[in-house]
This record gives structure tokens, C-alpha cells and sequence, in this order.
């Protein structure tokens, strides 16, 4: 707890500077600057298995975040990085206990990833015809990947919690279109996510609506192949979406164990993802009798 208060205390710390620097005349190279420090801190809480500090101490890496963004609107890669910041919050720490908390927090995750995206060339994300949104998508290329794919995911996060809308369920086409060009693009950014975001959503579809179980396993098994076990939220959402929908227990068990018999840290950058998967992947066993 003391840890925590100090990592709070710090960025806290940090955040003052800025508010103080921003009043200088080059704001741009000033911001310039703390998104390396940013980008530092991010390395060492990914690294991070106490997930008591990063929660207690994200709130103040996220008001940061903020008032870079309120000082320099325009920088993509600092907009994205906001996105994946605000996602990343509410999915680890938040979901699971207050949706309605969450849902504000992927709406900020969402704003700033279609604002990244509309810096790469992409407008009117939401309101513009289908039809011309697929066409920019298509006309993106590599170097748009990590816009695509993190606009996507928070977009797409932001969608799950809001499936009581019709205008919200309503933008999921427009989702599936930028995963679907990082597939085109490069299948394996990021431990081929996006295989992982079309293996859920096809098996989370009831057929009427375009569920395909085996186009899930298809999407599940090359997540598989590329996140190497070493990426292990890919066996979490595997075992949580594909095993249950096909009534698979032997699998789903298996699936879990290998969670929780590879260690977190196995790659240092991906230990805080690790950890978080190895306690959902508790929480999944211990409901295993009430899912089979």
C-alpha cells in the first residue's frame, strides 16, 4: 500500500510539472518530452505483478494523459496511447465491479481512438455513409495498424457494454471493418488481437445474427498460434467464449490450467496483462460447475 501511495504520489508529481510547464513558451517540445517519460512508466507498470499499485496509481497516470492531449489535440500516437490507457483501466480493474463506471471510461477510450484515427485519414467514423468508411478504411495501410487495431478494440469494448442500444450495436459493422484491414495488413499485430476480436465476436453472435462457431475456432486457433502462450489473456477469452459456447468442459479446464501454470512474468513486458489473466482465469474455474 505504501508503494502505492508513492507511485500515486509521483504521478501526481508529474502531473503538477506539466500544468506548470504548459504555461511555457514551446508547449510542444515540453509535451514532446513527458511523452517519453510516459512512455518509461508505461514499460515499468506492464512489467508490474502488484496489481494494487497500477490501480491505485492509474487515475493519476490517466489525468496526465489528459492534459497532454488538452495541450497538443493533434498528436495520433498520443491520442491512441490515451485510448489504450483508459481501456486497459477499465478492463482490468473496473468491468468486472461497476459497468456503469466502465462504460464512461471505454466512451473516453473510444473518443480518443476515433480522434487517431481521424488524424490518420479517416472522417466521419460514425456518421459518414458505411460504404465510404469502408473505403478509407481500405485505403489505410501498415503504418495505420496500431491506430486500427486499438481504435477497434476500445470502439469495440465500448460497444459490448452498450448492446442494450440499437444505435450502439448499430456501429459494430464499422468495428469488424477496421479489424478485418489489420488482418489484411499484418494477422499478427499484437499476438494477432484481431484474430482474437473476430474468434469472440463469432462466437458471441447467435447464428441469425452471424455467429459461425467454426469461423470462431478458426480465428481462435491462429490467436493461439500467435500469441505463443506467452500472451495469456488468448487462452482466457478462449476458454471463457469458444470452450463454453461449444460445451467443451474437458477443454475449458485445460485451457485455464495452462493460464495459471505459465507465469506472468515469463515475458517481462507482458507480466500486469499475465497477472490479470491469471485471476480471471481463477474466477473462471471456480464457476466451472455452474457453466457445464
Amino acid at each position: 500500500m505504501r508503494c502505492a501511495k508513492n507511485w500515486s504520489g509521483i504521478l501526481a508529481s508529474l502531473i503538477i510539472l506539466f500544468v506548470a510547464a504548459g504555461c511555457a513558451y514551446n508547449k510542444q517540445m515540453t509535451v514532446g518530452s513527458t511523452a517519453t517519460l510516459l512512455e518509461d512508466i508505461s514499460n515499468s507498470a506492464n512489467k508490474q505483478s502488484d496489481l494494487r499499485i497500477i490501480r491505485e496509481g492509474m487515475p493519476a497516470y490517466l489525468m496526465l494523459i489528459d492534459g497532454m492531449v488538452e495541450a497538443v489535440p493533434n498528436n495520433a500516437r498520443l491520442l491512441i496511447t490515451a485510448a489504450q490507457a483508459y481501456a486497459s483501466f477499465a478492463s482490468a480493474f473496473i468491468e468486472d465491479a461497476d459497468k456503469d463506471y466502465a462504460r464512461v471510461l471505454f466512451a473516453k477510450a473510444k473518443d480518443y481512438g476515433l480522434r487517431a484515427l481521424e488524424i490518420r485519414g479517416l472522417k466521419d467514423s460514425v456518421s459518414g455513409p458505411f460504404n465510404e468508411f469502408e473505403a478509407a478504411v481500405n485505403r489505410l495501410d501498415k503504418d495505420d495498424v496500431p491506430y486500427l487495431f486499438w481504435a477497434g478494440t476500445c470502439w469495440g469494448s465500448w460497444i459490448r457494454l452498450n448492446l442494450s442500444s440499437i444505435a450502439a450495436v448499430a456501429e459494430l459493422p464499422r468495428v469488424e471493418a477496421l479489424m478485418k484491414r489489420v488482418l489484411v495488413l499484418d494477422e499478427q499485430f499484437y499476438y494477432g488481437g484481431a484474430h482474437l476480436f473476430m474468434g469472440i465476436l463469432f462466437a458471441s453472435r447467435p447464428p441469425i445474427a452471424g455467429g459461425d462457431i467454426n469461423k470462431a475456432r478458426y480465428h481462435f486457433k491462429k490467436a493461439l498460434a500467435f500469441s505463443q502462450d506467452v500472451f495469456l489473456m488468448t487462452r482466457v477469452y478462449f476458454a471463457s467464449h469458444y470452450t463454453r459456447k461449444t460445451f467443451d468442459k474437458e477443454l475449458f479446464m485445460a485451457s485455464l490450467q495452462t493460464v495459471l501454470d505459465t507465469p506472468a512474468d515469463k515475458v517481462a513486458q507482458l507480466t500486469l496483462l499475465n497477472t490479470v489473466a491469471h485471476h480471471k482465469a481463477e474466477e473462471l474455474l471456480a464457476q466451472a460447475d455452474e457453466f457445464f
